[in-house]
């Protein structure tokens, strides 16, 4: 049998195949059209489009706000109030919805922050190399062995004692998780940025007298394109993950609602020993929704990015040997007939 390149069959598994009768025209599919959007990514995307929605246009529709009374201690849900109050008499729907904004905006900034210093420090290091990666890999590894959650729990407890207000809040809290869960994107990126370096065409772009920054901004970071996006979605995962545990614990943002907020104060209350599920059982399960559709989502761009992963694979693959054998089988005749012919 013909000795046919991986890449070649991955190609032309992308390619759309012409049926019989059709003709080839010079208009080509548009890249993305060949991204494979498994059922995963959908039932992500979906997961996580409804609880942005409920965060973020739930509290101009809801009929109560977070901070208004309606009722008493832990009153049971009703038809005023399907779950219920909390401990200080506020309806839990309408905390829940203005929590889930604050972590998800803690997540956003906190994993921006993040990825943004890891790629960073990860590309510089991978790029230029020398003396200059092993400076920069050794920070990070100097951070890696501190340990993240005493440094987070440290210095939440300072901030809460800044007049900064902007340190006490949200804002604060993303700051801190950002800069201490940067390294191992770093290390990441380092990996796939040396990689990359030793391509031919980042000497070309040499020769052609582009600087660093151009050569880092256009021909080094798309290659790394489809990793930070992943490295990305985890990091949000991991964001409001660690926020909701250092609320939980009492360290989080003072005067704010968020997901861990709301199970320390049922924690404190003993809404677990009181048998107060609605105001306990509802934020752990947007937090697990949360968790599972970026996890969900980051297992399904892996799909997207990387062909070898994608479901039906081996279908394509015994679809795109049947047609090589069937070409084959078309080039032997044509030769026996030349063969005949002469």
């Amino acid at each position: 049998m013909t000795n046919v390149p991986q890449s070649a069959i991955l190609a032309e598994e992308a390619e759309p195949k012409p049926g019989p009768g059709s003709q080839v025209t010079a208009t080509t599919r548009p890249s993305w059209r060949n991204l494979n959007f498994g059922p995963r990514m959908w039932v992500a995307l979906t997961i996580i489009f409804l609880i942005v929605l409920m965060a973020e246009v739930g509290p101009f529709v809801y009929p109560y706000k977070s901070s208004l009374k309606v009722g008493s201690l832990y009153d049971e849900p009703s038809a005023a109030h399907l779950l219920g109050t909390d401990n200080f008499g506020h309806d839990i729907i309408a905390v829940l919805m203005n929590s889930t904004r604050n972590s998800l905006l803690n997540g956003l900034l906190a994993g921006t922050l993040a990825v943004f210093i890891g790629v960073l420090i990860g590309i510089l290091a991978g790029y230029v190399g020398g003396w200059f990666e092993e400076l920069l890999m050794g920070i990070t590894n100097i951070v890696v062995a501190i340990p993240s959650i005493v440094v987070l729990i440290l210095i939440s407890m300072s901030l809460q004692h800044t007049n900064v207000g902007f340190l006490k809040g949200i804002g604060g809290l993303a700051l801190v998780i950002g800069i201490t869960s940067w390294p191992w994107t770093a290390r990441a990126v380092r990996a796939q940025a040396s990689s990359v370096a030793t391509r031919e065409h980042i000497d070309i772009a040499k020769l052609s007298g582009a600087g660093t920054p151009s050569i880092l901004i256009r021909d080094v970071l798309p290659y790394l394109a489809s990793y930070v996006v992943m490295a990305w979605v985890l990091q949000l995962a991991s964001a409001i993950l660690a926020e909701s545990t250092l609320s939980m614990l009492g360290l989080g943002p003072s005067g704010t609602d968020s997901l861990g907020i709301e199970l320390h104060w049922a924690l404190a209350f003993q809404a677990v020993s009181t048998g107060a599920w609605w105001a306990f059982l509802p934020p752990t399960i947007i937090l697990t929704l949360i968790s599972f559709s970026l996890l969900y989502l980051q297992s399904s761009l892996d799909e997207v990015f990387n062909p070898r992963l994608r479901r039906g694979k081996k279908k394509n693959l015994a679809k795109a040997a049947a047609r090589r054998a069937e070409t084959a089988r078309k080039l032997a005749q044509q030769n026996e007939k030349v063969e005949v012919l002469s």
